[in-house]
């Protein structure tokens, strides 16, 4: 009789055991808030979207270190990622997706095409959106769960193409990419570059998500005598365009859209010296400020031998500050509450989580920034201040 009590209370002390075990799991995962992504981890552009998740990732590891506590409570901060392709439907359905099974709060996406798709529906289903796009179109929508992550695109053109046309000369042709973003820096580009003397000698946008041979289609604009080609997409096929360009005679300069990136571009192009003469997006490591350069540093003891793109600060600060706007509005669930702490976020950014230096958002959600671009010269990068180069291009 005492055999079978001893072998009854053993049994018992088990089930309580599992249950407690069990319990403690599900309280975990309540303990989890979810931060969505959905962008291209495959395809030409799959090594744009590893950046900008790689970013978040790196942030949201640090946020955990530290340990995140809002309304009293801890939690772990999880990203969720999805590939899109670069396609904008399947964007909505990973979005879709991540309303549904996983909770998430926020959302980041990584192209203008996507973010367009998901802000057909994300006021009404309450989520929050994290673009990381400059178009100025995202926010001047009035969407008021949108927050535009990089300046906008209308601070580059001017300043781009007083460079390029004092440097080079009056002649542009357009070898871009053809998506959806590429499509409207043309629309903005085209008659600011008329407007200042020049001439559109030749134009072919080509799909630099699919093709990874583009002699044919830089042949053809070349033809034309170009002084400056204007061009860009994802990194890796845009420095490929370069690569080639060269190899086919051409000795002008290169207007790159802010999706490339000069540092990654220079990985294909074999160095520098074939970008003699590029203006674009500042890379990190040439960045003198002291939290770039602190980030910098940071970032080559996580990951030995390599080198943080804009993509992954840029995006690494997007996911702090929605940390931290979690923790001033009290709530990990509300999304609109955490829109609403947003500005109060990156202004209150700690210089470690701001290697970009942001002090705020505007009226209408997007970023501000003293930014600064990045123009080959000698077969090394120099620092340009926009707002100094947009002053002298009035």
């Amino acid at each position: 009789m005492k055999m079978q009590i001893r072998r009854r209370l053993t049994k018992l002390s088990v089930a309580l055991a599992v249950g407690a075990v069990m319990g403690s799991g599900a309280a975990f995962a309540e303990d989890v808030v979810k931060i969505g992504y959905s962008g291209p981890l495959s395809g030409g552009a799959a090594l744009y979207g590893k950046n900008v998740l790689t970013g978040m990732e790196m942030a949201a590891n640090e946020i955990n270190a530290k340990g995140l506590e809002v309304g009293g409570k801890k939690y772990k901060v999880e990203i969720v990622a999805l590939d899109d392709k670069y396609n904008p439907s399947e964007t909505g359905i990973n979005v879709q997706r991540m309303i549904q099974q996983y909770k998430t709060p926020a959302v980041l996406v990584p192209h203008s095409g996507g973010v367009f798709a998901v802000q057909a529906f994300n006021e009404k289903s309450k989520i929050l959106l994290l673009a990381y796009t400059s178009l100025a179109q995202v926010t001047a929508r009035g969407n008021k769960m949108t927050i535009r992550i990089p300046p906008e695109i209308t601070g580059y053109i001017n300043p781009f193409i007083k460079t390029e046309m004092s440097k080079f000369g009056k002649n542009v042709a357009i070898a871009c990419a053809d998506h959806d973003y590429a499509k409207t820096w043309i629309a903005a580009f085209k008659p600011a570059w008329e407007a200042a003397g020049g001439k559109v000698v030749a134009e072919n946008p080509m799909s630099y998500n699919k093709s990874t041979d583009f002699y044919s289609g830089v042949s053809r604009v070349l033809q034309s005598k170009p002084d400056v080609l204007f061009i860009g997409g994802p990194s890796e096929p845009t420095g490929l365009v370069v690569k080639q360009a060269r190899e086919l005679g051409f000795k002008g300069g290169f207007i790159v859209l802010d999706q490339a990136k000069l540092d990654e571009m220079a990985k294909v192009t074999g160095g520098f010296a074939p970008l003699e003469g590029a203006i674009g997006v500042l890379p990190m490591v040439n960045d003198d400020r002291p939290n770039a350069k602190a980030f910098v540093e940071r970032y080559r003891k996580l990951n030995p031998g390599k080198d943080p793109s804009s993509e992954i600060a840029l995006n690494y600060t997007a996911v702090h500050a929605t940390a931290i706007a979690m923790k001033l509005a009290g709530t990990v669930s509300d999304p609109t509450a955490i829109r609403a702490q947003m500005g109060n976020a990156f202004k209150s950014l700690p210089a470690e989580y701001n290697p970009n230096d942001f002090d705020g958002l505007n009226e209408v959600g997007g970023t501000l920034a003293d930014t600064f671009v990045g123009y080959v010269d000698g077969g090394k990068v120099k620092q340009l201040n926009l707002r100094s180069l947009n002053a002298a291009a009035k």
